[in-house]
């Protein structure tokens, strides 16, 4: 079976940790881009096409949740991932009742993240084909072939 790679973008503000984190994925196979801040995240999601948003909680400026809300209103069907810290977990668990797929405590086991990488693609895929199965519906019905 040929592996489609998944469009990732990396968001983080610590700098080492994005390089060597997009480094492994890239090995992976899958198509990696990043940034380093919420804004810089968001003006990205304008310009290229991405999957999965894998986001730190922690960041200067406009922190992760504030990102994560802009990311579900602006790009409903994009999945994304927070990062977090020991110690705020419940604000990881709030983003989820946000819209994020799941969340990840660092550091992440590589392992980990490829999984919940996978099964946000998978997610993300699935919704994609229903809405343009829905989308072929309507337009049946319009034609009145339905």
């Amino acid at each position: 079976m040929i592996k489609i790679p998944a469009k990732v973008l990396i968001v983080d503000d610590e700098k080492d940790f994005v390089e060597m984190f997009s480094l492994r994925l890239t090995a992976q196979g899958e198509k990696v881009s990043t940034a380093f801040s919420g804004k810089e995240a968001l003006t990205l999601l304008g310009q290229v096409p991405i999957d999965v948003v894998i986001l730190d909680i922690r960041m200067p400026g406009m922190d992760g949740i504030d990102t994560l809300k802009q990311i579900k209103k602006q790009y409903p069907i994009v999945e994304v991932i927070l990062l977090t810290g020991h110690g705020s977990t419940e604000t990881a668990v709030e983003g989820m009742k946000l819209g994020a797929f799941d969340y990840l405590m660092k550091p992440a086991d590589f392992d980990e993240i490829k999984l919940k990488l996978e099964n946000a693609r998978k997610r993300k895929d699935e919704q994609e084909e229903r809405i343009r199965k829905a989308e072929v519906r309507l337009l049946l019905r319009r034609s009145g072939d339905i």
